[in-house]
């Protein structure tokens, strides 16, 4: 379970056995969600606050192609 990202108290990571489209699940103190990277859709939301929510979906966005870069490199695409 690699962890991409952690800013804001906010984890970004993937679970080992992942499957497309890309995206990164987000835990903080409060839950999980789970975001779509090419649209910043979020999919799940278990317990995040919708401020949080707001905030995980900047940094998805701002870091979008490293998020992108390590989903390749973990799962050799």
């Amino acid at each position: 379970m690699p962890t991409i990202i952690y800013l804001f108290g906010l984890r970004f990571f993937f679970y080992s056995e992942e499957h497309l489209p890309i995206h990164v699940h987000v835990q903080n103190g409060d839950g999980r969600a789970k975001i779509i990277v090419s649209n910043l859709e979020v999919v799940e939301n278990n317990g995040i606050k919708p401020k949080d929510i707001k905030k995980a979906i900047t940094i998805v966005e701002e870091y979008r192609e490293d998020i992108i870069k390590a989903w390749n490199e973990y799962f050799d695409e």
